[in-house]
């Protein structure tokens, strides 16, 4: 009976290719729905246990659950999925945030752990983005960085004052002010100085919270803020009205950070935030700094090139010869302006190539001008507008072809 019995299991149990077979199946069959997709990894695990593919799955369906934003996969699955090692940043943002979701006090003290790994995390990316040579957009990153950095110090503050620890969770919520002022982080400071009776200091993170704005986490809702104000200027003054007062000085404190943090991150980048071509500055191989809003009124022509661009070495003869037709000129200006990542490599070689000693970085320029392939030779008409763009070039009409595109150019008005 035994031996009978023992037979009757090990056909039950499909082989290891049958079960990978009818997974690809299902996975087929979900053609491009990532609900039905996740349903056929998850049944898949649900049947069999353990599968050698159990990590890659649960990894997958941790991926899954933050597309769909579904909080019940976040915690079944990101949560394993960081037990075992991850440390992806997405990742634990998410289930910090879903675990905080909970009532449950382990689910809180996890959310605390968890979201302090993130800290940990962001706050080495953000000294690596300081200390580290010049990289395209990057005061936008380091922007995106610290909002990430005070993001996870909010949810550290939300954890420690579920878990009954204000005073530790007014330092996290500090923390994270100083890295980027953020509504949730105003919001979150006003609900515990609230909770700890600081009903003053709470009108005070309340009023910041609405002088903010929407910031980046939706649009405001202003009868709700005021309902939410009036109260707490009820507790702290006594005077449902006296939440004006707070509002106003919140506004001028919120103006006062918002500029000093914007110079910060443009002394960082001088073109963090740059959304025009007037709002550019290029640095340059020899120092000097070109703001492209000086030349208004005159016809720009931009070389991009790079030092390993074998075609932009072909091409530099011929956009010499156009510079040449226009010399003398006030109202034309050739700029060469090189995309190398490798900066320490662009005066060397301009030195061995003889084409004198100056030549312009891109600074993030090339991106906003979605310039995906080099050589290109740019021109902006009197307006600062891209007027041409000659992508490569065709070396027996090169010279003729950008001359007229710059004549052209000269006809248009002046702003």
């Amino acid at each position: 009976m035994t031996a009978i019995l023992w037979a009757l299991l090990v056909w039950a149990q499909p082989p290891a290719e049958a079960a990978e077979e009818e997974l690809d199946r299902a996975l087929v069959e979900a053609g491009s729905s990532a609900v039905d997709y996740a349903r056929a990894l998850e049944r898949h695990l649900k049947q069999h246990p353990d599968s050698p593919q159990r990590a890659e799955i649960a990894r997958v369906l941790a991926q899954a659950a933050i597309d769909l934003r579904d909080r019940r996969l976040l915690l079944e699955y990101g949560v394993s999925v960081i037990e075992a090692g991850s440390r992806n940043l997405q990742l634990l943002d998410h289930v910090t945030r879903a675990l905080l979701d909970s009532g449950k006090r382990e689910n809180q003290e996890r959310a605390l752990r968890y979201v302090r790994l993130l800290a940990e995390s962001l706050e080495k990316e953000r000294k690596e983005q300081l200390k580290a040579g010049y990289r395209p957009l990057r005061g936008r990153r380091l922007d995106e960085t610290e909002y990430a950095l005070a993001r996870a110090r909010t949810f550290e503050a939300r954890a420690l004052g579920n878990l009954g620890k204000p005073d530790e969770a007014l330092a996290a919520a500090a923390a994270g002010w100083e890295a980027c002022p953020t509504v949730d982080n105003a919001r979150e400071r006003a609900r515990i100085l609230e909770r700890a009776g600081r009903f003053r200091e709470a009108l005070e993170s309340a009023a910041e919270a609405v002088a903010l704005g929407a910031d980046r986490t939706g649009e405001p809702d202003p009868e709700k803020d005021r309902q939410r104000l009036a109260g707490l200027a009820m507790k702290a003054h006594g005077d449902e009205a006296a939440f004006a007062r707070s509002l106003l000085n919140a506004w001028d404190r919120v103006a006062a950070l918002r500029k000093a943090r914007e110079a910060r991150l443009k002394a960082f980048d001088p073109n963090y935030g740059a959304r025009s071509m007037d709002e550019f500055t290029l640095s340059s191989t020899t120092g000097e700094k070109l703001s492209l809003a000086s030349l208004r009124g005159k016809v720009v022509v931009i070389d991009f090139w790079a030092t390993w661009c074998g075609p932009c070495r072909a091409q530099h003869p011929l956009y010499e010869q156009v510079r040449k037709r226009f010399r003398g000129r006030g109202d034309v200006v050739f700029l060469r302006v090189s995309t190398d990542e490798d900066r320490a490599a662009v005066a060397p070689f301009l030195k061995q190539q003889g084409w004198g000693s100056l030549s312009y970085f891109e600074d993030g320029l090339a991106s906003m001008l979605r310039v995906n392939s080099i050589p290109m030779a740019m021109v902006l008409d009197r307006r600062g507008q891209v007027f041409s763009r000659m992508n490569g070039f065709i070396a027996g009409r090169f010279v003729d072809m950008l001359s007229d595109r710059i004549r052209e150019a000269l006809e248009t008005p002046a702003p």
